[in-house]
């Protein structure tokens, strides 16, 4: 009975602790929004929060933790729509569609993570993280982008092709993007959609040249 009361002391310590570090987090991301990261304060996100600077350090390290960790989740929950969007497709072309299309819908919904995700919060370099935490986001941003992968070496692409072929419908989305959400695409009369669609036919297209030489 002892060890059993005890799991439950510590299992909601871990829930209190759990919704601490997301009241944190929604804190820091008003503070990332208003300052950046670099003029950001671990003193600013606690008052922003509503704790003394000293209990954050309980939960995070430094503020480059607590930036890191609003980014690793918002990538993760970017893979996870990518990762639903292809398993509900057999195809490997309508993977590609459905995974390209469920990426760019995310951040068309949430252009705050995309601004996030791309350092634009003052500036467009990963200013003030380490290299680690910087490798470790790489990482998990190139998995939100392995289906694709996946998917145009089912098409025939080799390793090196698909890689290339992902970096540029990376570039191309987030481009597209930038556009949408700065106004500047109606200079153009387009429509964001229709412009990923049209490039992801490209690249089959160009496969299935490849695949016929």
């Amino acid at each position: 009975m002892p060890a059993q009361a005890e799991r439950k002391r510590a299992s909601r310590r871990d829930a209190v602790n759990e919704i601490k570090r997301q009241l944190i987090l929604d804190a820091a991301g008003k503070v990332f929004a208003e300052d950046g990261l670099e003029k950001a304060s671990m003193r600013a996100i606690a008052r922003e929060a509503g704790y003394t600077a000293g209990a954050l350090y309980f939960h995070y390290a430094s503020k480059e933790e607590i930036y890191a960790d609003l980014l690793g989740k918002s990538l993760d929950r970017l893979r996870q729509a990518v990762e639903d969007a292809v398993a509900s497709q057999s195809a490997p072309a309508d993977r590609l569609r459905a995974g390209a299309r469920a990426w760019f819908d995310y951040y068309l919904a949430s252009p705050g993570e995309l601004d996030m995700g791309f350092y634009l919060f003052r500036g467009m370099r990963p200013r003030g993280l380490s290299k680690a935490l910087d490798r470790r986001l790489n990482r998990e941003l190139l998995a939100t982008l392995a289906p694709a992968g996946e998917a145009l070496q089912q098409l025939g692409a080799s390793e090196a092709q698909a890689r290339t072929d992902m970096a540029a419908l990376f570039a191309f989305m987030a481009g597209t993007l930038m556009l949408v959400h700065t106004g500047r695409i109606r200079l153009f009369d387009a429509d964001g959609h229709a412009m990923v669609d049209d490039y992801v036919d490209g690249l089959l297209a160009r496969g299935a040249d490849r695949r016929t030489r």
